[in-house]
């Protein structure tokens, strides 16, 4: 696969350019894309990959969120549980509807980049993928879950969910949810039961990356204690994000010793 970057961000661009870019949802999905594309590229090159394969996890990573747009557009939310899964309308966009040739001319990497854009979000991926897939699998959802962690700052929750300040602040912590947490190991969106949960759930995406360049990523960023001193006023919640942002020091301190 040759790969020309900068037609291909260009592809991207004008793809997102249908959208109304003074969304400041579609500016969200737009920065997130091109710094999970980034990131993916970091991590393949960490791994000693050849360039053609660096410039192939790049582009993982730019088109991995193609249908948050359609999603937003369509039922004015990026919470799949609302709407639709929006790694399976990202294929549809691309695979089904044909963008991808807007990205790259040959198709001799499209069954790798369709399961790849696909199963990026799903809770685990299916056991049969051969081992270069799950590779280029694992390094953008390791990319996806590190960059995800900063949204979560930057970006307000009441906007991410659509949810109240006043919901936000007076939020329990479901049980099930920091179970999963001390479990070390991602959070169910089914157990999701309150506000709250939704930072337990991305802080405890931490636990499943693969790569040590990716653990580096998020002790170097710093999303993630901002993401753990989660602002309540509610005083069990404010007890268990205090324990939790402990268990998480000293289980990222042991991974990177």
């Amino acid at each position: 696969m040759i790969l020309d970057r900068r037609h291909a961000q260009q592809a991207f661009s004008d793809y997102a350019a249908h959208y109304n870019a003074a969304d400041s949802k579609i500016k969200l999905k737009i920065d997130h894309t091109y710094r999970v594309a980034a990131l993916c590229g970091r991590i393949a090159a960490s791994l000693g990959l050849s360039q053609p394969d660096i410039d192939l996890a790049w582009l993982c990573g730019l088109l991995h969120d193609v249908g948050r747009f359609e999603q937003l557009r369509q039922y004015g939310t990026f919470n799949d549980a609302q709407s639709i899964d929006h790694a399976a309308m990202s294929a549809r966009v691309l695979f089904e509807e044909g963008h991808i040739r807007d990205y790259l001319d040959d198709a001799d990497e499209d069954e790798l980049l369709r399961t790849a854009v696909a199963w990026h979000s799903a809770y685990r991926l299916p056991a049969e993928l051969d081992q270069r897939t799950l590779l280029f699998c694992q390094i953008l959802r390791d990319a996806d879950k590190v960059d995800i962690l900063r949204v979560n700052v930057e970006v307000p929750m009441e906007e991410i969910y659509n949810v109240t300040t006043e919901a936000l602040r007076q939020s329990p912590v479901s049980p099930a949810v920091l179970q999963a947490f001390y479990e070390h190991h991602c959070v169910l969106r089914s157990l999701k039961q309150h506000p709250a949960d939704n930072a337990v759930g991305h802080a405890s995406l931490v636990y499943e990356l693969c790569y040590p360049e990716s653990l580096r990523a998020v002790a170097e960023q710093g999303w993630l204690w901002k993401l753990l001193n989660f602002p309540t006023e509610n005083p069990d919640t404010a007890k268990a994000f205090a324990a939790m942002r402990e268990e998480m020091q000293g289980w990222l301190a042991q991974q990177l010793a």
